[in-house]
């Protein structure tokens, strides 16, 4: 099992920034990618920002290229986003997610999750 653990929301004015952390646990010796998803209420859940733990290659949403930058550091089985010039539609709960290999990745599939965090963005 793998147990991932978000820490580093909070509230900001819009234009500010906020970076979040997600430490993961437990076997993590085969995870193929993190991710960051976020929910707010009465949306969709969204997927924000994903990266290839063994090619550091990612994606991003639309509405946050350019904006927020995903980063890994798989020494301490961490990922982190980095989020700037945010914007009160960027409001959400925002949650850490695990693809238990790679093949889970590709197929958009995501077996491990983190409780959320919660980012709030004021105008």
């Amino acid at each position: 099992q793998v147990q991932l653990v978000e820490s580093g929301g909070g509230s900001v004015q819009a234009g500010g920034s906020l970076r979040l952390s997600c430490a993961a646990s437990g076997n993590t010796h085969n995870i193929g990618c993190k991710g960051w998803f976020r929910q707010a209420p009465g949306k969709e859940r969204e997927r924000v920002a994903i990266i290839y733990t063994g090619s550091g290659g990612t994606y991003y949403s639309p509405s946050v290229k350019g904006r927020f930058t995903i980063s890994q550091d798989n020494a301490k089985n961490t990922v982190y986003l980095q989020m700037n010039s945010l914007k009160p539609d960027d409001t959400a709960m925002y949650y850490c997610a695990a693809g238990a290999e790679l093949g889970s990745c590709y197929l958009g599939r995501y077996q491990y999750w983190g409780q959320g965090t919660q980012v709030t963005v004021s105008s």
